[in-house]
């Protein structure tokens, strides 16, 4: 097929967004509505598709649950498209006041379970999880009525059980630590954090840099390449020593007195996992930690992040042997809005390289002798 020039303009464009709009109402359903679908409440969004919610506050990588389901409401539910949404807003937004580093241990615990201890000082909280639940499809939940569903509530707070929780749970590192069975905390903990949102990423990076592209990467993109490391390409293994979930304090300055106050809270999932063990600089052996921490409630991007830290701190020191122990092959392919604009980016007009391409294609042929 030869070349032939293609024309279009504001009203294709308008057209396209206009029929993405016609596609949430019952027409654009075809009618198989057996009641008038309303439009989705944000709030509906946030409360029960919170799991999404929490994946686009942590891809987008700005804490704002409400923004974040707007954005998978206007996205259609498209994670990446609704994290792209929320990024792009987060950076019209000024830069006020930073936080100092955060104190995890004194999280509002939800959830808080370790693989590596049966009793852990503490105790293990199971909380909010389908982990123990059986995959399968509840087919009540297609006609759920709003009166089960406000039934739901008022079940469980009838049954809760009415404890008291601690305002606060050790670490367990702190207990393997304590038996010099990790290593010492580093001095490079006092260091600047790295601020990805404002300077660029050239390697060597420090490890600060490497945690902070990883914390609002695409979850998909993390969980694949940590897995390729735990088959085999790569040698990290862990044990999770301690996952939380909960609710984490953020303190700013006072604008007038300059001290530390508390300004709200945080949801967040944190990871800290045991590997192998090594020793240093002659030293003893002790065991390898990895680290993962991410907004919202998400369990496996912390624990892929963890293992890719752990992996990535061994490709600093002895040099790369498998992709997920480079730094720069994961820490550039990891970001889900870079890596979705790059992919779409060929949907975009391309006929002039192409046009060059044919005519090459033409011309070697040509001299080659075969028909073109």
């Amino acid at each position: 097929m030869s070349y032939v020039a293609i024309k279009g303009g504001g009203r294709a464009i308008a057209g396209a967004a206009a029929v993405t709009e016609f596609l949430r109402t019952e027409e654009g359903l075809g009618n198989t509505c057996t009641e008038p679908p309303e439009p989705l409440k944000i709030d509906a969004i946030l409360h029960q598709l919170r799991h999404l919610v929490d994946r686009v506050i942590s891809e987008g990588g700005v804490y704002h649950p409400k923004f974040a389901a707007l954005a998978v409401k206007q996205s259609l539910g498209d994670t990446l498209e609704a994290a792209f949404a929320l990024r792009a807003w987060r950076s019209t937004r000024p830069r006020l006041s930073a936080t100092p580093p955060l104190d995890t241990s004194r999280m509002r615990l939800i959830r808080r379970i370790s693989s590596a201890f049966k009793e852990i000082p503490g105790g293990q909280m199971l909380g909010p999880t389908p982990d123990y639940a059986l995959r399968l499809l509840r087919l009540d939940l297609m006609d759920e009525s709003p009166e089960a569903f406000r039934a739901i509530a008022r079940e469980w707070l009838e049954t809760c059980p009415d404890a008291q929780l601690p305002d606060s749970f050790p670490k367990v590192l702190d207990a393997l630590r304590a038996e010099d069975l990790l290593p010492p905390v580093s001095a490079t903990r006092q260091q600047a954090a790295f601020d990805i949102t404002r300077e660029p990423l050239v390697f060597p990076v420090p490890r600060s840099a490497a945690l902070a592209t990883m914390a609002r990467a695409e979850t998909g993109s993390l969980l694949g390449i940590a897995y390729s490391n735990m088959r085999g390409y790569g040698d990290v293994h862990p044990t999770v020593a301690e996952l939380r979930v909960g609710y984490l304090p953020v303190t700013l300055p006072h604008p007038v007195t300059g001290e530390f106050t508390e300004a709200g809270e945080v949801l967040i999932t944190e990871c800290e996992v045991v590997a192998m063990y090594e020793a240093e600089g002659g030293g003893k052996p002790v065991f390898t930690v990895g680290y993962g921490a991410c907004f919202g409630h998400n369990e496996v991007k912390a624990i892929s992040m963890a293992i890719l830290d752990r992996a990535l701190q061994k490709g600093m020191k002895d040099g790369p042997a498998n992709p997920s122990e480079d730094p720069e092959f994961v820490l550039l392919h990891v970001d889900g809005v870079d890596s979705m604009g790059f992919a779409s980016h060929y949907k975009m007009p391309h006929y002039v390289t192409f046009q060059s391409d044919l005519d090459r294609l033409r011309t070697t042929q040509q001299k080659s002798g075969e028909p073109a």
